[in-house]
């Protein structure tokens, strides 16, 4: 079975390398897919460096800073044309902890879930070196989306996950209409309206020690209103599998 990590960068030079290396020393085999949005710190530069060395290495570079949801689109349309059976999102900073990769390919690989999501508040609240500020608005935040999609997901936010192929193929991407951080609760929602297994698997979530972070308080503003008129619009939508997806 065939593994693939989409990792969306910008501005990650001080990372990718470690991180790469990290991934590629797990003893579950990973491929590994750099979505780089033309970084000006030449992230992209790093990893064609490293793909000489590193033949599980890929990347695609864009040009601009198009949205962590079209990264996202872009690694899924590639990893779904090279038949990939495990699509696995993660972020570049070392916030995911690489080794965590294995546990959340275990429930997938085993049959016990369809989707795998790291999850930092299934057992608590576990989260390092963030400002409680941030850490009641990204809870609340989820309690929040819980209340108005009717999902039991604690970490509705969360961008640790392991799909099945299967199930990017029925969920759409194209048709997700979330481009920032709303994007990963519009995928889960959407899984779970087609009556995907979703798990969740404790993590814990480390703030970034290298580099500087993309969040800001429109992301929370986007996630807000973008959950309101997803649900709106899903009381419109057919969710089916296979065939003509929705």
């Amino acid at each position: 079975m065939s593994n693939i990590v989409i990792i969306p960068t910008y501005r990650e030079s001080e990372n990718i390398e470690a991180l790469v290396r990290a991934i590629s020393s797990l003893t579950i085999p990973f491929d590994i897919l750099i979505v780089d949005d033309n970084s000006p710190d030449n992230t992209a530069g790093i990893v064609k460096d490293l793909q000489g060395t590193f033949k599980n290495l890929h990347l695609i570079e864009r040009s601009g800073k198009l949205g962590l949801g079209t990264a996202y689109i872009a690694g899924f349309k590639w990893a779904l044309q090279k038949q990939y059976d495990f699509i696995f999102e993660m972020d570049a900073d070392f916030s995911h902890d690489p080794d965590d990769l294995v546990r959340l390919y275990n429930p997938c690989r085993n049959g016990d879930a369809d989707v795998a999501i790291g999850s930092r508040y299934i057992s608590g609240v576990n989260v390092i070196n963030w400002p409680l500020s941030r850490v009641l608005l990204s809870y609340f935040a989820s309690i929040y989306v819980r209340i108005i999609t009717g999902m039991k997901i604690m970490d509705t936010t969360a961008g640790f996950k392991c799909y099945k192929r299967e199930v990017i193929e029925n969920i759409r991407p194209a048709h997700i209409r979330a481009v920032g951080y709303a994007f990963q609760i519009e995928m889960k929602f959407t899984a779970w309206k087609l009556g995907y297994k979703i798990v969740e698997v404790p993590i814990i979530f480390t703030d970034r020690k290298l580099g500087s972070s993309k969040m800001s308080g429109g992301v929370f503003g986007e996630a807000l209103w973008g959950v309101l008129r997803m649900k709106y619009r899903s009381w419109f939508i057919k969710y089916r599998r296979n065939g003509n997806g929705k």
